[in-house]
Parts: C-alpha cells; structure tokens; sequence
C-alpha cells in the first residue's frame, strides 16, 4: 500500500532487457534509507519489488504484464521517475489508499498555468469511466491527486506548486503518458452492488422455480 505522496525523484539510470522482461536501475538517495531486499518501492505509480540496492539506488523487475499495462514500457535511461516506500502502520495517510496495481493509462491533452498552480486535462480509457467522477482520489504517475471536473474520457486536476516541482509532472509535455490508478473504494462500492444484484437475481430465480 502506498499513499500517493512522493518521497523524492529518482533516475533511471540502466535498463536491461530481458525474455519478455526488463531489470530497471534507478538512481536515488531516500527511498533506499532502511529498505530491505524484496521491499516494494512504487515506481511512477507501478508496485515494484526491489530485487537489490544500495546506498544511491536500487534495481527492480518488471515483468511483460507490466510493460504491456503501464507507462514503464515507454521509460528509457535518464527519465525521471516518481518514487514511494510502502505504507508502514506508523505513517501518515496524507494522500489515499494507492495499491501501486495500475488500471490502465492516460494521455496528458494540456498542461496550463493558472496563477501560481497547474491545470491538467488528462484522458482515459472508456473502462474507467465508472471509476472517475467530480471530486474523486486518483493516482496519476503514482501522485495522488483529485480530479477537479469530468469530462467526456478526460479529467481535470489542479497542482498546486509543491507537488508540481517535487514530482515528474515538472518534466511533462502535452501527449506524455501517465499511469492511472482509481481509487479501491470505488471498486469495493462496485463489487458490493455487484454481488447485491447477483443475489436478488438468484433470489428470483428460485421463487420462480418455487411458483
């Protein structure tokens, strides 16, 4: 579990191609303070384990189903990444509950300066659609974030400037692609009437069998 709050900018510093995977090498200094082999470390928002390390980095696999669902198959050495440690029990939840499992991914359509802040517009694929609504928490390259309107397959969010210069976004360009992680609560929510629905069905079913 993670939090969506980023710890620090890491750099990709070695990408080593394997069969159908890939071992990623990513300078950094915080993250790698009190990590431990097999560690998770969220990587722009993807859950990876951390399969050795040392003081400034640490190296990761990420296996084909990831490079084909996630934003990471488009990294290349020198790209700037977003890095978290996984939640421990004494942490603060200061953004939501992010999993680090990515449900698919976006495409910045504008980045605007409104004052002091940033405006981006952000698309997404129809399957989430049901998932992101006004005000709702959603990950965004592993930043957790509220989409401020909905529209039809995009979504707005407001940056303030903190979170602009101490995450990737800084390094962003209109038609970049993010990954995107909606908020677990919406899919219980979803999964309850789900099988609600399932069970007045077969509730039906069985007193039309008994008349």
């Amino acid at each position: 579990m993670f939090t969506g709050i980023i710890e620090e900018l890491g750099k990709v510093s070695a990408l080593i191609k394997g069969d159908k995977s890939l071992k990623l090498k990513v300078e950094c200094s915080k993250v790698t303070d009190g990590l431990l082999l097999g560690d998770s470390i969220a990587v722009n928002g993807v859950c990876l384990t951390a399969v050795s390390f040392g003081s400034s980095f640490f190296e990761a696999d990420i296996s084909y189903e990831t490079i084909a669902k996630t934003s990471l198959n488009n990294i290349r050495s020198g790209s700037v990444v977003n890095l978290e440690r996984a939640l421990t029990l004494s942490s603060r939840l200061g953004g939501h509950i992010v999993q680090g499992h990515v449900d698919g991914t976006g495409r910045i359509l504008n980045i605007t300066k409104y004052g002091d802040s940033y405006r981006l517009f952000i698309s997404y694929p129809d399957y989430l659609d049901k998932y992101i609504v006004s005000k709702c928490s959603i990950a965004v390259d592993g930043i957790s974030l509220t989409a401020a309107d909905v529209n039809s397959n995009s979504f707005e969010v407001a940056v303030i400037p903190h979170t602009f210069e101490n995450t990737n976004l800084k390094y962003k360009k209109n038609g970049d692609i993010v990954n995107l992680e909606s908020d677990i609560i919406a899919r219980y929510v979803e999964k309850m009437v789900y099988d609600e629905e399932k069970d007045d069905k077969l509730k039906s079913l069985i007193l039309g069998f008994k008349r």
